[in-house]
């Protein structure tokens, strides 16, 4: 798997030499492909990573790994397998890490991909048919596919919605992606690689495509080109990734180069589902300032009985206790308010759903949960929703409020039904209130980056021009 050798046969390599002179061994020779991989502390996802390449249909390549910084048993695990490592000794940054594996790379093909990805057989040979049949094919980058490794509810939601990104993207791509991306050697390394100035894993790839965009290259989206995400996310993970390492720096670097595509997280219809979001939540607040707070209620037992998918994992979590304690403690808090507003008929849904829940666990543990049971408790979520619809008062906001949510389920109804399709109805319900609040934040998260680019850009000082190539203040010629 580690070799150098930029020849898929033997024989390729006697029958280039014998055609060259005549102008045909171009055509025959193969591109010869690096793969690089990033880590730090990756030993829980490294070995199903490395060992998924060594059963590649494409051989030989080269694999190199550099360690950034990891205190556990990464390195080993790596040298296990016999291929390249290198080491740093503090943690630099995955576009370091990247960069130093890229200078000492011998392929003309670098394929980077993260040690929480496991490439397909054919992963290989796809890209080198791509770069072999395409001589002007700068860069091409792939999609997750739609069997995340991790069972959870979070990991599935989040995986899926990057899947479904990639598979209904602009097959001419407008950025670069670097979880399953390939680029010619020459093209990356005229471009200085990756920015080093993203110490964490960020949009340091985004970045890279936007500059190859700039200059004209070509960069084209596989949708075949799958790989299986590894990675558990949790609730709060995803959120700050979302937040502070990819909307803040993406929105400026969008404002630096004035470039927002309509393609891939910043289609049109993300755009208006953001204002929508904003739209939804002052109408809602208006609406508890024009009758009482406590008139949300519904809406509030609407998205907590939506979330039933989520809920229903409370024992595999690390805290099973402490999300117990939660869920209980919500249930009680909605029934209180609810029997003091006479809104009775929340009621026995809240206090059923828990039970149901414990069942489905049980039940989802020793393979006995059947369709009956899983239509049955998607009978129940829609029953409940109803119920609490008929709490909400007549008012002409309510109205408003419906039909925000109606253009809202209009617009991202392909990836609903894309969720419907792979995971059934009940992860579908469960996942909106999630596509909201990620609409949410995003829009935090734009406003965050425009005020802190234009902060930046009124206190820092610009870099003073260059004075070269021969002006006696140049530092090249100071140092003459």
């Amino acid at each position: 798997m580690s070799s150098n050798k930029p020849y898929s046969q033997s024989g390729d390599l006697l029958l280039h030499l014998l055609l060259f002179p005549f102008g045909f061994g171009a055509t025959l020779m193969p591109v010869s492909i690096s793969v690089i991989i990033p880590a730090c502390n990756a030993s829980a996802h490294l070995t199903r990573c490395l060992d998924a390449l060594s059963y590649s249909l494409y051989q030989p390549f080269e694999t190199i790994l550099v360690d950034d910084g990891s205190k556990d048993d990464t390195v080993a695990i790596a040298e296990s397998f016999g291929i390249k490592v290198i080491r740093n000794e503090k943690r630099m940054g995955p576009a370091f890490a990247r960069n130093l594996a890229a200078k000492q790379a011998t392929g003309e093909i670098l394929f980077f991909i993260d040690s929480d990805v496991c490439a397909k057989a054919d992963t290989l040979e796809l890209i080198r048919d791509h770069f072999d049949s395409d001589p002007e094919l700068d860069a091409l980058m792939g999609s997750y596919d739609t069997d995340p490794y991790s069972p959870d509810f979070i990991s599935q939601y989040r995986n899926l919605m990057h899947s479904f990104v990639h598979q209904t993207g602009a097959v001419k791509a407008s950025t670069f992606w670097s979880g399953c991306g390939a680029i010619r050697r020459t093209v990356f390394q005229d471009h200085s690689g990756f920015s080093e100035d993203y110490a964490r894993p960020a949009i340091e790839d985004i970045e890279l495509g936007y500059r190859l965009v700039r200059d004209g290259k070509k960069i084209l989206l596989d949708r075949s080109l799958l790989v299986t995400h590894l990675k558990k996310w949790t609730f709060v993970g995803l959120v700050k990734t979302d937040i502070l390492d990819r909307g803040i720096p993406w929105t400026e670097l969008i404002l630096r180069d004035r470039f927002m595509p309509n393609d891939l997280n910043l289609q049109l219809s993300q755009r208006v589902s953001v204002a929508l979001v904003f739209l939804l939540i002052g109408l809602s607040g208006t609406l508890a300032v024009l009758n009482g707070i406590y008139m949300l209620l519904p809406l509030f037992a609407t998205v907590f009985l939506m979330l039933a998918r989520w809920w229903g994992e409370i024992g595999n979590y690390q805290r099973p206790r402490r999300a117990m304690a939660i869920l209980s403690f919500t249930i009680v808090c909605i029934c209180i308010i609810a029997y003091r507003h006479r809104m009775y008929g929340l009621i026995p849904p809240l206090l059923v759903t828990p039970v149901l829940l414990l069942l489905r666990h049980r039940y989802n543990q020793s393979g006995k949960l059947t369709n009956l049971h899983r239509w049955y408790g998607i009978f129940f979520i829609c029953c409940s929703v109803l119920v609490a619809a008929y709490y909400l008062p007549s008012h002409h906001l309510i109205f408003a409020c419906f039909a925000v949510v109606a253009l809202l389920a209009l617009l991202n109804s392909q990836f609903y039904i894309f969720l419907a399709g792979k995971r059934g109805i009940a992860f579908m319900l469960c996942a909106i209130p999630f596509h909201l609040l990620y609409h949410f934040y995003n829009g935090l998260s734009f406003m965050a980056g425009v005020t802190r680019h234009y902060w930046m850009a009124a206190t820092v000082p610009p870099p003073p021009p260059p004075t070269g190539p021969s002006g006696d203040e140049d530092p090249l010629n100071q140092l003459q």
